[in-house]
């Protein structure tokens, strides 16, 4: 009763509002029909009712599940209301406590009703742990003359809507199961694709067969992506995609223009390059306490996800430019500079195509030799291996430039001959024959050998004309924004499958 008291002050409260206990109390008084509780909403037809064992007398249903029926919840010995001791509430004032025998009759009883519910079929589940000191079916399993099933390990059943059409979908395309289970798979999707709101709306509109993708034909553009007429427009770093890594990554990132917004980690590269640039081009003085100032002056535009991410980052940049710093004043075998973020933009002939290579170079030297040589700043967490840096695309590209003209206006007119090419990875500190953890890891590549950057640049451009664009999966999906919807993981598969 003083339960029910305190939920009707609640709804009064929600309803009107404070009005004050001595308002309330009147208004209680001067009802003729105590206040209920909410009313209830109308079951659907078709659907699962979930309910106490107390909410079920007096109904019934053909099937009924009793789950979780477990020595110490059912039967379950403790007092009730132990609170204010309403069980001892009776018509001739307080009762005696409840014996554990009484007890255990009266969830006997409820657990009569809960299992009389079900007009043709019940199911009663428990679980059992290896140890006697863990779980243990009730007692009550013993009492209904049925000997229990065991079941071993997790039987595979859908927990989503989606799971259960992917699993339907699977069931009426597989050739090892019977054609009768094919044909219920496919009546209850028919069923689940009739279901529909009040609105009109499909409630589940995966289960038509106008979603299953996988059943249509590949489409064509009319439009060609490239025209055959004009030079292939490639990067370095779009033909390490291409030939590499993911074709498909690449269109949707750099065609279809579908890649993620530039997140943090990007934000930090760049601002690391613009002060490498300004200190190399003479700007901004090569001293860490200047760049540092600099680098508060623009920190705060970059979005983190947290204050103290913030400041670990920043920690990052700092110790990058210090080994950028020490880098910078080092001696490099004689290397002098010439230009840093120097664009460039040249045609040349790979294979049965013509490439246009555009790009910007970190920084170009000149070696004691004069010839050019090429440098990347890198500002990412993971750096290839030295067998993968030999034929790194991108260093590779830059330096096929420099011997297609790419920084000729840079050594007076000339043609340089192309020296070698490096990586500089600002945030991976040098082995400690190298110098140690104060110089950045230095990746250096010789100049290229061979037919493999042409045949590398001809296989990138017959994709791009010719429009294959399939899915590779390998590590470059971790950082990959479409790994959802890519046939090639097991997380995108259903959409085309």
């Amino acid at each position: 009763a003083v339960c029910a008291l305190f939920a009707t002050a609640a709804r009064a409260e929600e309803r009107t509002g404070g009005r004050g206990a001595l308002n309330f109390l009147e208004e209680v008084e001067a009802e003729d029909i105590a206040a209920d509780t909410l009313t209830r909403r109308a079951a659907r037809p078709d659907a699962v009712r979930l309910m106490t064992a107390h909410r079920s007398k007096g109904l019934e249903w053909r099937l009924v599940v009793v789950a979780g029926v477990q020595e110490g919840l059912w039967p379950d010995l403790r007092r009730r209301g132990s609170l204010l001791e309403a069980d001892r509430i009776g018509r001739d004032g307080l009762a005696e406590p409840l014996t554990p025998g009484a007890l255990l009759a009266e969830e006997r009883r409820l657990f009569y009703v809960a299992a009389t519910r079900a007009r043709e079929r019940l199911v009663v589940t428990a679980v059992k742990a290896p140890a006697d000191d863990g779980d243990q079916p009730s007692r009550f399993l013993t009492e209904l003359g049925v000997e229990p099933k065991d079941v071993t390990g997790r039987p595979r059943r859908p927990l989503s809507v989606a799971a259960l059409v992917a699993e339907l979908r699977a069931t009426t395309v597989d050739p090892r199961v019977s054609d009768t289970l094919r044909e219920a798979a496919a009546q209850r999707l028919a069923r689940l694709a009739a279901l529909a709101d009040e609105d009109g709306r499909p409630l589940v509109p995966s289960a038509h067969p106008y979603r299953w993708w996988g059943m249509f034909e590949p489409t064509e553009s009319k439009v060609p992506l490239r025209s055959r007429d004009q030079p292939v427009v490639l990067s370095g770093s779009a033909l390490d995609q291409l030939a590499n890594t993911c074709a498909l990554q690449w269109f949707l990132g750099r065609e279809v223009k579908a890649d993620a917004p530039a997140t943090a980690a990007q934000g930090f590269g760049n601002v690391v390059h613009v002060l490498a640039d300004e200190v190399a081009s003479g700007h901004t003085p090569a001293d860490l306490e200047v760049l540092m100032e600099r680098l508060d002056s623009v920190w705060n535009a970059l979005a983190f996800d947290a204050p103290w991410k913030s400041a670990q980052e920043k920690e990052h940049a700092r110790v990058a430019l210090e080994r950028f710093l020490e880098w910078h004043v080092m001696d490099r075998a004689g290397r002098t500079p010439v230009a840093s973020e120097h664009d460039f933009d040249v045609t040349l002939e790979a294979g049965d195509y013509e490439v246009r290579i555009r790009g910007q170079m970190d920084r170009v030297e000149t070696d004691g030799e004069g010839r050019a040589y090429v440098v990347d700043f890198k500002t990412g967490k993971q750096a290839p291996s030295a067998k993968e840096v030999e034929r790194h695309p991108q260093l590779a590209v830059y330096q096929l430039a420099v011997g297609e003209g790419a920084v000729d206006d840079l050594f007076g007119g000339t043609r340089p001959e192309p020296g070698g090419a490096e990586l500089v990875q600002l945030r991976q500190g040098a082995a400690k024959r190298d110098g140690g953890e104060t110089l950045p890891k230095v990746q250096a590549q010789e100049p290229p050998e061979g037919e493999w950057i042409g045949d590398l640049l001809a296989t990138a451009a017959g994709k791009v004309l010719d429009e294959r664009f399939g899915p590779t999966a390998g590590q470059h999906c971790a950082h990959c924004a479409f790994r959802a919807s890519c046939s090639a993981r097991p997380e995108g598969r259903h959409v085309v499958e």
